[in-house]
């Protein structure tokens, strides 16, 4: 420590996670509806809370700016790349630089996005901050995702990422550092079932990490509720000693003809310590916030005169290293082809879980019985573009 440039004490200060309702797209321009509801948000949350103490941080859910429309639909890849997703940074992420320039905060936010410096025609599920100066300070793609999300990552594409970012830890999970709200990682909703995730954020210098978003029934277990997402993020908290600031998507509109929004997420929106204690959370997700005083200065001091519970320290690094040698889903699958649709990831998944079995990390059971299946067709681009008649008011 005594090479180590001292640090400057950071005032606590409040964060904030913003719940919205969202509404699907069908094309960029339609990102902004989604832009106007935020903005709202934004502005009662940062002017309701600001009286208690300074807001510094507000960040949004998963889906917040897009809805999860190519995951509904099934759409080809390449065709939601060029139609439907942004560039970082571009007129979206210039509108909510505006908000960051006005309030003097951090936004951090997601949204599926292309990344043209490493490969053509592919989208990623994106994680950013803006600073307060309006300008975008911290990009990360999320690295694991769910079964019916279409999004690549960066594993997808590994050869391409790599020749690209390197292959440290910091390729895969940077960490934002800065001088007033500490150090800040991001992941995002499937990244956080790995444990490995937020470690890997941790060993980076990550204080405060972010995971928006996660859907039923994940969030609807338990007692107030919050799930296994809660008892994941509670976790992450205890064991790497950091804040986890998690807002879940509002109900989202599939297509604006929808009388009315679907609930996926089942809200649950919640702050944790870095104790693992829950020191924010909201039942309702309905254009709601989470809000909770964020305190680096005590966690540091947690971190470095604790000779107990702050785990990382004492950590047998040896005795894991090899657990990662034989490989279990495999690399580089859309790095020659363009994404595939469910029903053929599907067998991707089928072909990992036979892998496991085979090297006895599964037993499997008695019975085979038929197991979780795709159950409707995808969408062609000829079928799109007749099915994008439901967004003419948006238009």
């Amino acid at each position: 420590m005594e090479n180590q440039k001292k640090s400057q004490p950071i005032a606590p200060y409040i964060a904030i996670g913003i719940s919205t309702v969202a509404y699907g797209i069908a094309e960029r321009k339609h990102i902004k509806t989604n832009l106007d509801i935020i903005e709202d948000c934004i502005r009662g949350a940062v002017e309701t809370v600001n009286i208690n103490m300074p807001v510094k941080v507000v960040s949004l859910a998963e889906g917040a700016m897009t809805g999860f429309t190519e995951e509904v639909f099934d759409i080809p890849h390449v065709l939601a790349a060029r139609e439907l997703f942004i560039d970082i940074p571009g007129e979206e992420t210039e509108r909510l630089g505006k908000l960051a320039k006005e309030y003097n905060i951090y936004i951090i936010a997601q949204c599926k996005a292309r990344w043209p410096e490493v490969i053509k025609d592919r989208f990623f599920n994106t994680l950013f901050v803006i600073s307060p100066e309006g300008k975008v300070v911290h990009k990360a793609a999320k690295n694991h995702i769910w079964c019916r999300e279409r999004s690549c990552t960066p594993h997808d594409v590994y050869d391409r990422w790599v020749e690209v970012f390197g292959d440290g830890i910091e390729a895969f999970y940077p960490v934002l550092r800065t001088d007033d709200i500490g150090n800040i990682g991001t992941i995002c909703c499937s990244d956080g079932e790995y444990p490995e995730a937020v470690r890997a954020l941790a060993f980076n210098g990550a204080e405060v990490v972010y995971r928006p978003s996660e859907a039923m029934p994940m969030t609807g277990s338990n007692y107030p509720g919050g799930g296994s997402w809660m008892v994941q993020n509670r976790g992450h908290a205890e064991f790497n000693a950091v804040y986890m600031l998690c807002p879940n998507v509002g109900p989202v509109y599939i297509h604006p003809e929808m009388k009315h929004p679907f609930n996926v997420g089942g809200g649950n929106s919640h702050i944790v310590d870095y104790r693992g204690e829950i020191i924010s959370y909201s039942a309702s997700n309905y254009n709601t916030i989470v809000a909770a005083v964020i305190d680096i200065e005590a966690l540091r001091q947690f971190r470095v005169m604790n000779l107990n519970s702050n785990w990382t320290k004492d950590l047998r690094t040896e005795l894991f290293k090899h657990m990662y040698d034989t490989p279990v889903h495999p690399k580089n699958l859309w790095l020659e082809q363009d994404p595939q649709h469910h029903a053929q990831v599907d067998e991707i998944y089928r072909g990992n879980i036979q892998r496991l079995i085979e090297r006895g990390s599964y037993t499997a059971p008695y019975h085979n019985f038929p197991g979780a299946q795709c159950q409707s067709e995808p969408t062609s681009e000829e079928e799109w573009q007749n099915m994008k008649k439901l967004w003419q008011k948006m238009d």
